[in-house]
């Protein structure tokens, strides 16, 4: 297990919005941390009220919103105009070529997101949208798939051989995950402190898994995580 700690990020302070990047995006660029598989971008993003992303441009990604806390107004050229909550997975394929904006609508309350790039199995596909929700007990105490390449379980479905799985844990909660013989797997801890195999990881760090292991998380302190299930 190769661990990420949340200091070794990528940072830009951009005013309103401050970001870190666990793999290499925009200004910030590391060759020793382009991604991790099919798994491209983990953005740590805190928007300031009533500010975000203008329309901009995507294509050939499959891009996952993830929000902790606060609400994210989205409006894209498909057609879609939402509003993305705490605990609502938001998946968009960039296909072909898609527009989108993002923004923060509170007048008092900052907005904390994950922004996640994967790497589609194909180029060209047509955009699509999917967005749903997973309540908390669903994921409290255990991992709940919320995106995979087949929509099971009620997940968001992605076009890559990954899935993403989230699960909730108090102090002394406990659960496990089975990391397959021939995948890999990324551990992203959004919140809180855990231990995962006697490792101690707090908010913002990572840790990348490349044989074959089962993975016994521990709550250390209320903690949210999420494990990236990769070919």
């Amino acid at each position: 297990m190769q661990i990420r700690l949340a200091n070794e990020r990528g940072h830009a302070d951009h005013g309103w919005l401050q970001t870190f990047h666990t793999f290499s995006f925009a200004d910030y660029f590391d060759p020793s941390n382009m991604g991790f598989g099919s798994l491209r971008v983990i953005n740590d993003d805190k928007v300031a009220p009533g500010r975000g992303f203008g329309e901009h441009p995507h294509r050939d990604m499959e891009i996952i919103t993830y929000v902790l806390s606060g609400e994210v107004q989205h409006r894209d050229s498909m057609g879609n105009g939402t509003v993305i909550r705490p605990g609502e997975v938001q998946r968009m394929s960039a296909g072909t070529g898609v527009l989108h904006s993002e923004y923060n609508p509170s007048k008092d309350t900052v907005l904390h997101l994950l922004q996640i790039w994967i790497q589609p199995a194909r180029r060209g596909i047509a955009p699509g949208y999917e967005q749903k929700a997973f309540p908390a007990e669903e994921r409290r105490g255990r991992f709940r798939v919320v995106a995979s390449p087949d929509g099971r379980d009620g997940s968001v479905t992605i076009h890559q051989d990954a899935s993403l799985h989230g699960a909730l844990l108090e102090a002394g909660e406990r659960a496990t995950f089975t990391v397959a013989p021939g995948r890999k797997a990324w551990v992203h801890v959004a919140r809180g402190e855990v231990q995962v195999n006697g490792r101690t990881l707090s908010a913002g760090d990572g840790a990348g898994v490349t044989e074959a292991e089962e993975l016994a998380f521990t709550g250390v302190k209320s903690a949210e995580v999420l494990v990236f299930d990769l070919a």
